[in-house]
């Protein structure tokens, strides 16, 4: 196998294209957004996890220049008193650390990254359809052009028109809640640098972290249905605004403050996954990231769970003696962790008890699985 066509230019993308570089294959990118600034303003936290899977990718660099690190989590109950505060995530290491950043900065940071190396992106590559043959598949774009590789690898997203070729009878389903972002440098609340704060609010659950420079970035999941996507459409700040206030401002903390505060730079989205058990592959194409199980938000953990993909991808098609029993390979180790995530995140979200049926890999054994040094294929199989 020699080149790979990667669908989809954000985070499963062009993380799994710089992965796939540095494996030896040739990447090409087939972004359909004309830049790099899909996401219109949700923010996230990358989890150690995740920053561990970018310093395997030795693009670590490219992250901790935007954004801003959090080393500490501290929880307010519905008065505002504070009933824990401790350390997050592997805070010894700066490289580890949680970073708090913006979606499309941090896709934007990527695709700088991949043309730095000369991985190839394509922006305006929007997928029709994907023809996939014993000895090669072929992607088909809006605009009449084709790509043709050895291997598909459909990164793109929640929506993914790369699904339709691999499991079309699956459809992502509501979680149990929206969720409101935002952000605001009028009335950020004063605290401990790098923390992040939880609210566990009556009405709404609330978090928020302040940058270095005053800037509160903050979120609010609410119990409820779906929105429409006519809701969304012609849902303006304001609206949005009045719609979350009361529910925050029955309680006594910071949240309805920041809120109140906050002007056009607000947005609301669902929360939604994908069912467990989705099919992730069909001949040469293969699905990442939130295409092949994406989770609520509730957890956190989207983003660094497609670094993860990444990594562990790049290295299976590297160590795996063809790739049939690669991509094999990649679906065992990664299926587990995924699923897992997706049951505890919507247990969160639906405010439910459901076991997960898949266990948890450990910390440990993470750690020996995204070690860029260590051959996957050798620890499956000793000798």
């Amino acid at each position: 196998m020699a080149r790979v066509l990667v669908i989809g230019g954000g985070i499963a993308g062009t993380a799994a294209a710089l992965a796939l570089h540095r494996a030896g294959f040739e990447a090409v990118v087939h972004e359909a957004h004309p830049d790099s600034a899909e996401d219109i303003g949700a923010f996230l936290t990358l989890a150690s996890n995740g920053m561990r899977a970018l310093a395997q990718l030795g693009a670590s660099a490219a992250v901790t220049s935007i954004g801003f690190p959090l080393t500490s989590l501290r929880v307010l109950d519905d008065t505002g008193a504070e009933r824990a505060h401790g350390p997050m995530g592997e805070v010894s290491d700066p490289l580890l650390h949680y970073r708090c950043l913006r979606r499309g900065d941090l896709n934007t940071a990527l695709q700088a990254e991949a043309a730095r190396r000369g991985v190839p992106v394509r922006h305006g590559a929007r997928l029709v359809s994907v023809e996939d043959g014993p000895h090669e598949v072929t992607a088909h774009f809006a605009d009449g052009t084709t790509a043709t590789g050895d291997l598909l690898i459909g990164a793109d997203g929640l929506n993914s028109a790369v699904r339709g070729a691999v499991s079309p009878g699956t459809r992502p389903f509501h979680a149990g809640q929206y969720v409101f972002y935002g952000y605001t440098r009028a009335g950020a609340p004063s605290g401990a640098d790098a923390c992040i704060t939880m609210v566990r609010g009556s009405g709404a659950a609330f978090g928020y972290a302040v940058s270095p420079d005053g800037e509160a970035y903050w979120f609010a999941r609410v119990t409820g249905g779906p929105l429409s996507a006519e809701e969304m459409a012609q849902g303006a700040p304001a609206d949005w605004r009045e719609r979350l206030l009361p529910l925050l401002r029955k309680d006594s903390t910071p949240a309805a403050d920041l809120v109140a505060a906050t002007g056009d730079d607000l947005m609301v989205t669902n929360a939604t996954e994908i069912p467990t058990g989705t099919r992730w592959r069909s001949g040469r194409t293969l699905l990442i990231g939130d295409a092949a199980h994406a989770a609520s938000p509730a957890t956190g953990q989207g983003a660094s769970m497609a670094l993860e993909d990444a990594v562990v991808l790049a290295k299976s098609l590297r160590d795996a003696p063809d790739t049939d029993t690669a991509l094999t390979l990649y679906e065992t180790l990664r299926r587990p962790r995924v699923e897992h995530n997706i049951t505890v995140s919507g247990n969160i979200s639906r405010g439910t008890h459901t076991p997960s049926a898949a266990s948890r890999p450990s910390d440990e054994d993470l750690v020996r699985l995204l070690d860029w040094d260590a051959d996957l294929w050798v620890e499956r199989h000793p000798l």
